[in-house]
């Protein structure tokens, strides 16, 4: 398994320490994107590098760090086949990824901790997607993607 993760200014020092978690205790591997330093940038930017590596299949899973979390999930979930869950406390992470198979984690350094950001980091990597029942959830979400056209026009026939 190999990891993508990047922040904004505001979620670097979390992501620093959720590196050394990935590597030191979880033996994982990661990609980190960016950004290197506290020098205020956008979190879209690194958002969108972490959710590409996800969508090139260089890497398996995505982790962005910002304030909140929530504008880097809108930013990762433009891209095709990148389902985005903004997760702040464990249950959505786990149910993020057991019923919507969810392939970018964000989370928020302002709202969480590091011991919370850790624990969720592990359910979150560590839980499987159910399949079955959610499989056809999924792939509704998936197909509607598809049908889009360039200039955002859904085409007739999806659901409504």
């Amino acid at each position: 398994m190999k990891v993508a993760i990047g922040c904004d200014h505001g979620g670097y020092e979390l992501k620093e320490k959720i590196k050394t978690y990935l590597a030191e205790e979880l033996k994982i591997d990661y990609e980190d994107v960016g950004t290197y330093n506290t020098n205020r940038c956008d979190y879209p930017d690194y958002a969108f590098l972490v959710a590409y590596a996800v969508f090139k299949k260089r890497c398996d899973y995505g982790i962005m760090i910002d304030g909140a979390g929530i504008g880097s999930a809108m930013m990762a979930n433009k891209l095709p086949r990148i389902l985005a869950a903004c997760c702040n406390e464990i249950y959505t992470a786990h149910n993020s990824r057991h019923h919507n198979g969810a392939n970018v984690l964000t989370m928020g350094s302002m709202v969480i901790g590091e011991g919370v950001a850790k624990d969720i980091v592990k359910t979150f990597l560590n839980t499987k997607f159910e399949g079955e029942r959610n499989v056809k959830r999924v792939t509704t979400i998936l197909e509607i993607e598809s049908k889009i056209n360039s200039k955002g026009v859904i085409p007739c026939n999806s659901p409504k």
